[in-house]
């Protein structure tokens, strides 16, 4: 009954921000105040405690250095520059941005610095080139997200750690994670592709990439934009490097270390502090700039999916997918919980962790293949990651400089952009269970 009224409040609290135009955060914090006091019985303190303070900062910091580079026109160069270079065949676009975010996550690039990066870039392709804003979202999300699932990257490390506790907790068996990585990622690749044909040919607004853009060669960079580029990719070393180095050099503890230390939020403030003592842009139009709407939205969000947590709602729809289900729709069934799950709570923190445990009894139970169920289980959980109200959906929210585009992309990314991804990934594990 308590996990139907927090569901319940959920809903209520998008549907109440979308019909009443205020911030859809505001209510997350009301009904997190309401559900959390006064019918789990936390304190005050403990409510307030659930404020996402790790990524709020990291949406603050990271957008506000990449407002320099908005401001001082660094951004429209590059993406002039990009759009130049497929001048030939701008239809290959959104193709060009998600080969960019898979190579950035397979060198070790979290999935939230690819976005960092490749967000507001991306935006402003979308604008010159008459490219769908939705696209070029998924496009990008769908890359850092498939290369993040290669066996040595970030995501990937994670899966075949719970993977091998999984099988160990459940028979004390060992398994080929590596081999099972590979295949999410080779999955999440296919599906990815798929998926952005399908906004590439089918959405209408794509049928005129390009067509009526005079793809004029971009004038270069001035003194100002070229320090900015350069600070840009200093930063994006500075995050990359370290993890890349651990994954060759696993045993050296000095780079172990410094690996750890190295947070994209704190690097980015360490750079806006540096493009302001540079003058690189004014400041007051700098932090003008910060999307404070979708830091609201996020955190009130987060609020209330912590008080869902906290009830044990996550729990609860683990234990009835193994209890529940039949054979033939297990793929499905977690493609879908797994989906539902990562709306409101962390792919590697929650849906995984609470889903995997179950896999190996019901492959040996069913005879479906362990690889395959998890594969189900991330790739539904990663479907739904475009969410405005994910740290990947506000961040690319974060990168419009206009609210009204801001709202408009909000909308496309709750009312289309999730579902599709969503249904497209659930027929799509079906398929690969069935066949494997």
């Amino acid at each position: 009954m308590l996990s139907a009224i927090i569901i319940l409040a959920i809903a209520v609290a998008i549907i109440l921000g979308y019909k009443t135009g205020i911030n859809t955060g505001l209510f997350g914090m009301v009904f997190a105040y309401i559900i959390g006091c006064f019918v789990l019985g936390l304190k005050p303190k403990e409510v307030i405690a659930f404020w996402p303070i790790n990524t709020m900062f990291v949406i603050l910091s990271v957008s506000l250095f990449y407002n320099f580079a908005a401001i001082n026109g660094t951004l429209e160069k590059m993406s002039s520059s990009l759009l130049y270079s497929c001048r030939r065949f701008p239809g290959l676009l959104p193709y060009a941005l998600f080969a960019v975010a898979v190579i950035l996550s397979i060198m070790g690039a979290t999935y939230f610095t690819v976005l960092a990066f490749l967000a507001p870039i991306t935006m402003m392709i979308c604008e010159e080139s008459k490219m769908d804003k939705l696209t070029g979202a998924a496009a990008i999300n769908c890359g850092a997200l498939a290369g993040g699932n290669f066996p040595t990257s970030n995501l990937g490390v994670v899966f075949r750690g719970l993977a091998e506790t999984a099988y160990e907790k459940e028979n004390g068996a060992a398994i080929d994670t590596f081999g099972m990585e590979m295949q999410i990622f080779l999955f999440a690749v296919v599906f990815s592709l798929i998926l952005i044909s399908g906004y590439r040919f089918f959405v209408k607004a794509n049928r005129n990439i390009g067509k009526g853009v005079t793809f004029k060669k971009p004038e270069p960079f001035n003194a100002v934009q070229k320090t900015t580029l350069t600070l840009m990719l200093s930063m994006m070393a500075i995050v990359l490097i370290f993890p890349l180095l651990q994954i060759l050099m696993p045993a050296n503890a000095s780079i172990k270390y410094i690996s750890g230390k190295v947070d994209v939020g704190l690097v980015a403030i360490i750079f806006a502090v540096i493009a302001l003592l540079m003058k690189l842009a004014p400041q007051k139009e700098a932090i003008a700039k910060i999307p404070w709407n979708t830091i609201i939205m996020i955190a009130g969000a987060g609020m209330l999916i912590a008080v869902a947590v906290k009830a044990g709602t996550i729990e609860l729809l683990s234990a009835w997918i193994g209890s529940n289900v039949p054979k033939p729709f297990i793929p499905i069934a977690f493609s879908f919980v797994g989906a539902f799950m990562s709306f409101f709570s962390s792919t590697t923190g929650v849906v995984a962790p609470a889903l995997f445990p179950l896999i190996p009894g019901l492959s040996a139970a069913t005879g479906l293949s362990g690889a395959v169920l998890f594969a189900c289980t991330v790739l539904g959980a990663q479907s739904s990651a475009i969410s405005p109200f994910s740290s990947g959906g506000s961040l690319i929210l974060g990168s419009l400089g206009n609210e009204e585009e801001r709202n408009t992309l909000f909308s496309r990314l709750l009312l289309v952009g999730v579902p599709v991804s969503v249904l497209v990934c659930a027929a799509y594990n079906f398929v690969v269970a069935m066949m494997l």
